[in-house]
């Protein structure tokens, strides 16, 4: 009976913190606005962009910033601390280059702690946590918006050898620490989805496994607690839409081995959100569930968090498509066929690595029940036919825009031959793709890796065009897509 006591003693006690936290995360999602860095407003941010911001915080008495570390490149690594408390709490972003959500959101929880609202909650977090970020680990990758540093490496997969300035640099911060708890952010793709539904994780956590035999001790069991935590909080606001990453032992990697050095680990992952392509959306929720987490270390109510509520968040599926095409009719060598079809609209980044236009792909075809998309056709009863060229040619770009592009598509016609295409141009400005005087439209054969052009009719009409994978309903008023294609020849 005591121990019976006890326990809805401390049930209680967790229920009236977790409501009151609650109120507080909704107060925060609230009035992101006021916190969020304004000069960071896309995803592919370069180590330039941090220098402002970071010399803001080192000229303000709140924070400490100092340069621990450099890149192969020669970038320097920076780490920003606030707080007095006994506790340490370590966050780092951007291991990988092309991974930048957490980054900006670092510096909207920078904003947070400079300003003078939520004081009372604040002096629970920095008299009780020391907390500390290192925004940007890879800026090298960052710069040419790819995964891996100069080396070619993977600095999540050197935690062994430690042959990588950056990965040397995050290994000697996290000793010199000895934080209690690590954040290790980072974005996964956008075509991973809550298992077994159609939602897209939009955040993914793991507490990583510190052994092959993916064992539970303290300081891994706090890490699972607070991502039970993290989670419900997020349900409000992405309701579905939070899943758990694989715990497979990695030796190599950081976030396992950090979990087996003694820092409780959480791992975030940034994934997708409908309509959100720079993942702004994303970034606040991470804003969000990382105060809230810090906010629940300092207050240390995470202790009475049922561990088994960590297993029943739902596993990462890879099972999402930018657009999946439903039951159409496709017509072979004399036969008939129905076909789903799966279209991922692929980011090529123009040559600064600031901006990117899209280069679509077909990614699967045949029965693709089990899978879902971002945007869905149920083209039950419409035929897939091959687009057409336009017979006319016009002579510039600024001809092509002169064109009724909703007549001509509506019409059958995908392609318009342009007699003067500007070198410089790498990409369609109208919804048609724009293609050189010699050019002959390719004959429709549907596979894995082609470009996706192609209308859809019904009973003698066309109804649909998609053009570089984009989903255009030609009874819309809108039918403005990113961007078409250029072929020259």
């Amino acid at each position: 009976m005591k121990k019976f006591h006890c326990l809805s003693i401390a049930f209680l006690i967790l229920t009236i913190f977790t409501s009151h936290a609650q109120d507080i995360t909704e107060q925060l999602y609230e009035t992101y606005e006021k916190y969020k860095e304004p000069t960071l407003g896309k995803r592919r941010i370069k180590h330039a962009d941090l220098q402002p911001l970071l010399e803001k915080f080192r000229r303000n008495p709140k924070f400490k910033v100092n340069r621990v570390g450099t890149s192969i490149g020669g970038k320097s690594l920076s780490l920003v601390s606030i707080g007095s408390g006994d506790t340490d709490v370590f966050l780092w972003s951007q291991m990988h280059g092309d991974e930048p959500t957490a980054t900006q959101a670092i510096f909207d929880i920078l904003n947070f702690f400079d300003s003078t609202d939520f004081e009372e909650e604040k002096e629970a977090m920095l008299s009780n946590l020391t907390i500390h970020f290192l925004p940007m680990l890879n800026p090298d990758g960052a710069e040419l918006f790819q995964r891996r540093n100069l080396l070619g490496i993977d600095i999540n997969r050197d935690a062994l050898r430690l042959q990588s300035p950056e990965g040397l640099t995050l290994k000697r911060v996290r000793d010199s620490l000895e934080a209690d708890f690590g954040f290790n952010l980072h974005d996964q793709s956008t075509y991973y989805n809550a298992e077994r539904t159609e939602k897209p994780a939009t955040i993914s956590y793991l507490a990583p496994a510190f052994n092959y035999e993916k064992n539970i001790n303290e300081v891994r069991g706090n890490a699972m607690k607070i991502i039970v935590f993290m989670n419900n909080i997020l349900q409000k606001y992405a309701p579905g839409q939070v899943g758990r990453y694989n715990d497979a032992f990695e030796p190599r990697a950081f976030g396992d081995n950090i979990q087996k050095w003694g820092t409780s680990t959480i791992l975030i992952e940034s994934g997708g959100y409908p309509e959100d392509p720079e993942k702004q959306e994303i970034r606040k929720l991470n804003y969000v569930s990382i105060l809230s987490a810090i906010y629940t270390i300092a207050k240390e109510n995470f202790k009475e968090i049922d561990i088994s509520e960590y297993e029943k968040i739902p596993e990462n599926d890879r099972m999402l498509f930018d657009l999946k095409i439903i039951g159409a009719t496709y017509n072979l060598m004399g036969d008939s066929y129905v076909l789903d079809l799966g279209i991922n609209q692929v980011e090529v980044d123009y040559e600064d690595h600031d901006k990117f236009w899209y280069s679509s792909r077909i990614w699967d075809q045949g029965d693709l029940s089990t899978y879902y998309g971002y945007e869905t056709l149920d083209a039950t009863g419409h035929e897939i036919v091959p687009a057409n060229v336009y017979a006319k040619s016009v002579s510039t770009m600024v001809d092509a825009k002169k064109l009724d592009a909703k007549k001509l598509l509506s019409e059958g016609y995908g392609y318009l031959k342009v007699t003067n295409i500007p070198l410089k141009e790498l990409n369609s400005p109208i919804p048609l793709h724009v293609v050189g005087e010699n050019f002959k439209a390719p004959d429709l054969q549907l596979q894995p890796g082609i470009n996706p052009t192609f209308f859809l009719k019904k009973e003698g009409k066309y109804t649909h065009a998609v053009i570089n994978g984009f989903l255009i309903d030609l009874s819309a008023d809108d039918i403005s897509i990113p961007n078409a294609m250029i072929f020259r020849k």
